[in-house]
């Protein structure tokens, strides 16, 4: 049984001007709504994580707390559960999966929230890494919706370094020879395990590997650590990872006509009030992006966190000092 729900969301014409055919919105809910329905939190997913990835900071005593929330988890199109490559028939499967920004994902989930659960404003987004991103889209495109947002690990547009490092991750997949430009007949096994090496450089940092952190995660030593990396990975359909890579490489919350572009005026838009969290040593969005795009959002204050676990930090559950410190943040900000 599954342990999610599907909005239906019919054919949804998308910014490439392709059409998402009978498009499905994969989605969970912890707690109950209430009578005002302003106890309504969003929590996006990241990349190649679906909503269960994102339970170990939703329970009793944490900030998600379903006895006084409503936490709404959405898939991210292209995860498997949502509309994706491996799951929408012909002709848009596999390859022919149309592009979807994140300014598609965050509409579609407007779509949801209102028409679903009736709800116009939401306590708090918040997300984690790409969920981040789609974090700061809701805080720019629908500025009087959101009463606060915390996006961690994540930028509101794709630097060009990271730009590069996704081609690095891309190249890596697609040069196994089973690839066949998406129409696989098998899985690219070559590939997952070669993009799997290739992210396990980036996600953490530098002193992650000297401290030998890796061994505080059942690893016993480096290589260890690198083939659990694969294992990670191993499982994935290449076309929906390429799909939410894609995704991932185009974010950006001034790519619109609301916008048309203009990064700075679209975070001057922002009116939530926010705390915008990088890990100290990731290597994806370094705080220097998030220090700067503080600098144009009129509420709020830039927190990195103090960790040596690069990207995974923002990971939830994963170490557990991180986790309690988003959760912290998490608390101070709903209680404001």
């Amino acid at each position: 049984m599954a342990d999610y729900d599907i909005f239906e969301l019919g054919d949804v014409v998308l910014q490439s001007g392709m059409t998402l055919r009978d498009a499905k919105l994969a989605y969970k809910t912890y707690g109950t709504l209430n009578h005002q329905r302003n106890n309504a939190i969003l929590f996006p997913t990241f990349y190649g994580g679906q909503h269960a990835q994102n339970e170990p900071l939703i329970g009793p005593g944490m900030a998600l707390d379903p006895q006084s929330y409503f936490i709404i988890v959405p898939n991210m199109f292209g995860n498997g559960l949502s509309s994706s490559p491996s799951n929408t028939p012909p002709p848009y499967d596999r390859a022919r999966f149309p592009p979807v920004t994140l300014y598609d994902n965050v509409q579609c989930q407007q779509r949801l929230i209102t028409e679903k659960f009736g709800v116009d404003r939401l306590a708090l987004v918040a997300g984690h890494s790409m969920g981040a991103q789609q974090t700061f889209h809701w805080g720019a495109l629908f500025p009087d919706r959101v009463e606060r947002i915390l996006p961690w690990c994540g930028s509101a547009k794709t630097s060009r370094h990271n730009f590069v490092f996704l081609e690095g991750v891309k190249a890596a997949l697609t040069a196994d020879d089973a690839w066949q430009n998406g129409w696989y007949e098998k899985p690219p096994t070559k590939g997952l395990r070669a993009l799997s090496r290739v992210y396990a450089g980036w996600v953490v940092s530098q002193a992650f590997y000297r401290e030998e952190c890796y061994l505080q995660m059942g690893a016993a030593s480096l290589e260890d650590f690198l083939v659990l990396q694969e294992g990670r990975r191993i499982h994935s359909d290449a076309n929906n990872l390429l799909a939410m890579l894609w995704s991932w490489q185009n974010a950006d919350i001034s790519a619109n006509s609301i916008y048309n572009g203009d990064v700075v005026k679209a975070l001057g838009a922002i009116q939530a009030k926010a705390i915008v969290m990088p890990s100290r040593t990731d290597l994806y969005f370094p705080p220097e992006d998030n220090e700067w795009e503080v600098r144009h959002m009129p509420h709020a204050a830039c927190r990195p966190i103090p960790s040596i676990w690069g990207h995974m930090a923002g990971s939830p559950g994963v170490n557990p000092d991180d986790t309690a410190f988003i959760d912290r943040a998490l608390k101070e900000l709903l209680a404001s």
